[in-house]
């Protein structure tokens, strides 16, 4: 008798597992439109203050002699280093571990932060659903979202800093180009960053 309830608790147990659904971390555009404003994510075009560099241009900024009193209220990004630093109007400064993009998939320039989103939904693109129909329309908040419980967007549209579901990422050059953060950490930068903010993304 103990035997049967045991085997039933098991088939029980795998009946959930299969229904359950993790999806992997995406950023908003990886192998699927590159770098147009199409992000299923954020409605907003390039505003007239957007100043990128090319993506693959080596930046005029260099983390190894920073300017304190021009990086007030500025993210400053060091790609190779996988940190993420904010430095607050009083001066304050945060760093942060990061994933990066991966090779290929990596940004530089300035830009800026122009809107917010608590809990975002991740909505797969048109073209991953057809390369994999069991993708749903919308992944609503929760521990399977790729985007975390925060997202930050950025002046044009598709990158963004946000959460993750992959911590073990963190400190890689893993992602389509967006930049991912602890849980804890993205929230916390979350609560300190506005609209506006300046972004600088460094080699």
């Amino acid at each position: 008798m103990r035997l049967l309830a045991l085997l039933a608790v098991a088939v029980l147990l795998t009946v959930v597992q299969a229904h359950a659904q993790v999806y992997e971390p995406y950023d908003g555009y990886d192998d699927y439109g590159g770098y147009d404003y199409d992000d299923p994510y954020s409605p907003y075009p390039p505003p007239p203050y957007y100043d990128p560099a090319p993506r693959h241009q080596e930046p005029q900024y260099d983390r190894r002699e920073p300017s304190t009193r021009s990086a007030r209220g500025t993210i400053v990004i060091a790609t190779r280093e996988h940190t993420l630093i904010y430095t607050r109007s009083s001066g304050e400064q945060f760093a942060y571990p990061i994933a990066v993009g991966r090779e290929g998939k990596q940004w530089y320039g300035s830009t800026r932060v122009v809107s917010k989103r608590m809990h975002p939904e991740w909505r797969p693109t048109a073209s991953m659903r057809q390369k994999n129909p069991r993708l749903p329309a919308v992944v609503k908040a929760g521990p399977a979202n790729p985007l975390g419980t925060r997202a930050i967007y950025l002046a044009d549209g598709l990158l963004r800093i946000h959460g993750t579901n992959d911590p073990a990422s963190i400190g890689t050059n893993a992602s389509s180009g967006c930049f991912r953060m602890y849980r804890e950490d993205v929230e916390e930068l979350y609560d300190m960053v506005q609209p506006g903010t300046r972004v600088i993304v460094q080699r």
